[in-house]
């Protein structure tokens, strides 16, 4: 049976441009979904071995949806990540003009990242928020709620559909990051240019708390590229914090740093280590080289078994 990977579509989606990206995935059956919970109830249940999802951009951070998901479903691994530059054009159906528009379908996250526009040219404009990018479009053929919509400049490939603004981003530089989500333990192997995410709790709402677990990597000279908070749900003041951290689980820095976390925090949930998209390598001192951590536990062990020392 052919593998299967799926990703947030329909077809044209920035979600479908980051799967394109992943070799594995060529040539095999691409399943679209309608929203990030399809996708991972695909992996779940083995009808796809994997499913592209957004996690993070640069302009609204952590992609919440998918955060929650990441700690509330068990047994998921991110085994790879993808980045999307991220560009918008207003599209919509031929004839009309951008002064007849008074309400727009967009996407929620894209809808942030072409706020500052819209207000500034439609001003009294309302939005309709829609379950992808393309889906955004398409919608204007299936009934007459909205005017125009915000979608990937790609769309008028596939659609017949008038820009009536392009390059609509508040942000010229956006990039939106992806991963790839799969059941597998199999770690990849390391690069020398990896990343490692975590979920961790705090023991408990009091000061400090927090400090104790960035010094779990601070103290291993394992720096942080992602840091974010999610309410566990239970109750006010209870966090969860999705970590980002640079390094793999094989490099010994990262290995006793996750051991510092497991001590500290009550529940720890690993969610992989994998290559960085942008492939560059991760930076450290020479103090924290795995060389001198396997020296630092052979100098114990020496102790333990009552070697003369130098």
């Amino acid at each position: 049976m052919s593998e299967t990977y799926s990703y947030l579509g329909p077809s044209g989606t920035f979600t479908e441009a980051a799967l394109a990206q992943v070799p594995e995935a060529r040539g095999k059956e691409w399943r679209s979904v309608n929203n990030v919970g399809e996708a991972f109830d695909d992996v779940v249940s083995g009808r796809s071995v994997a499913a592209m999802i957004a996690i993070e951009n640069s302009i609204e951070g952590g992609v919440t949806s998918t955060l929650d998901a990441l700690a509330n479903i068990p047994n998921l691994r991110i085994v790879g990540e993808y980045l999307v530059r991220v560009q918008f054009v207003l599209v919509a159906r031929p004839g009309t003009r951008l002064e007849d528009v008074r309400v727009v379908n967009a996407h929620p996250v894209a809808y942030a990242q072409t706020r500052s526009w819209l207000d500034a040219n439609l001003p009294t404009h309302g939005h309709i928020p829609s379950t992808s990018n393309v889906a955004s479009a398409l919608a204007l053929f299936e009934n007459d709620l909205a005017d125009a919509a915000v979608a990937p400049p790609q769309i008028v490939q596939h659609h017949e559909l008038e820009v009536l603004a392009e390059n609509i981003a508040d942000n010229a530089n956006a990039v939106t990051r992806f991963v790839l989500v799969s059941r597998s333990t199999v770690l990849p192997a390391a690069t020398g240019a990896d990343k490692t995410s975590i979920i961790a709790e705090l023991p408990d709402d009091r000061s400090g708390a927090l400090l104790e677990l960035l010094e779990q990597f601070s103290t291993r000279g394992v720096n942080l590229s992602l840091l974010q908070s999610r309410p566990i749900g239970d109750a006010l003041g209870r966090y969860r914090f999705v970590i980002d951290a640079d390094g793999h689980i094989s490099d010994e820095r990262v290995a006793d740093a996750l051991l510092g976390v497991r001590r500290f925090s009550p529940s720890v949930i690993f969610l992989g280590s994998y290559p960085r998209a942008d492939q560059a390598p991760v930076e450290y001192v020479d103090r924290y080289d795995d060389e001198v951590f396997r020296e630092a536990r052979e100098w114990l062990r020496g102790l333990i078994d009552g070697e003369p020392t130098a």
